[in-house]
């Protein structure tokens, strides 16, 4: 099951218990997933349609206790997932039950859709978070936040996606609208914004899992870069002990280390017979000892002297 089901059947289970929330839940719901079918004389459907059984219940439950209508429910096999059911919430003759839900207007015995939404129906802050659920659990997802951060609503109405975007950009969130084939898609991307939102609609156990996932994701992040700054740390060392190497072989080689002032000569003696080691270990090896920074300032003399015996550059 997808991290989005995991979301949608963990919220669908907790129905409102005001009638105000189950209103804006309802009508939220048919915005997104719901069908108007015209049927001669002014009179209209409703259609709800679904592949989760669980949204299915809650529509209807909601047109029952909202409205006390008669609603039918029919379920269909899925043409492409032949294994999966979709699952059709049927309403006839549903014109008062769209007019109280603000998503018709009949005026001189004739009807038109109004794609805003309607502020009586979210006065209330619980109905707010009412209306964002049902358009959630009706045209809304989540990704799996192992792979990526982003959370979305598919809406049909340009004029509704703005209204929607408005509505949860009141909880300070940065939501935005994209047009994706025909139709327009409200989405999230920042982690920290979808955990809120989840928080909004209820979902606390999906919230709780992406938090964790967040969590672990960022000390694997962590970890890979300290890592890949200590590899790279020591491949500089291992680069610079290299080359120090290679200056006193060839100064050893060429005019003997014995030109080399006691200092740069007792050094250089160390770096040959001690390879691997650092140069702060270099230093404790000297008598009297001698920090990181002069040891590095030695070996530096010592390369300098190499690239004028190389006729790199000449001596300072």
């Amino acid at each position: 099951m997808s991290f989005s089901s995991q979301t949608k059947n963990e919220i669908v289970r907790k129905m409102f218990e005001k009638k105000c929330c189950q209103l804006a839940e309802a009508s939220a719901l048919i915005r997104m997933s719901g069908t108007i079918q015209l049927v001669g004389l002014n009179r209209v459907n409703i259609k709800v349609t679904t592949e989760n059984a669980a949204i299915a219940r809650l529509t209807f439950s909601l047109f029952k206790k909202v409205f006390n209508v008669h609603t039918e429910v029919l379920v269909k096999k899925n043409k492409v997932l032949k294994k999966s059911n979709i699952y059709v919430v049927l309403v006839a003759g549903a014109n008062e039950m769209l007019q109280k839900m603000g998503i018709i207007n009949f005026e001189d015995n004739k009807f038109s859709i109004n794609y805003k939404i309607p502020s009586k129906l979210i006065e209330r802050e619980c109905c707010k978070r009412a209306y964002l659920r049902g358009a959630f659990l009706g045209g809304g997802s989540v990704s799996d936040p192992e792979k990526t951060y982003h959370l979305e609503f598919v809406t049909h109405s340009e004029e509704f996606s703005e209204e929607l975007k408005n509505l949860i950009n009141s909880y300070g969130l940065n939501s935005k609208v994209i047009m994706r084939k025909n139709n327009y898609v409200v989405y999230l991307k920042e982690g920290d914004q979808i955990v809120d939102l989840l928080n909004i609609i209820g979902a606390h156990n999906a919230l709780l899992n992406l938090e964790n996932i967040r969590i672990m994701k960022q000390m694997r992040n962590n970890v890979n870069r300290i890592v890949n700054c200590e590899t790279a740390n020591l491949s500089k060392i291992v680069e610079a002990a290299l080359r120090q190497i290679k200056n006193i072989e060839y100064i050893k080689n060429t005019v003997g280390l014995k030109v080399l002032p006691d200092n740069l000569r007792e050094i250089a003696e160390l770096r040959l017979k001690y390879r691997d080691a650092s140069l702060k270990e270099l230093g404790q090896m000297l008598n009297p000892p001698v920090g990181k920074s002069g040891v590095n300032h030695r070996l530096r003399k010592i390369e300098k002297i190499a690239e004028k015996l190389k006729g790199g550059i000449d001596d300072d």
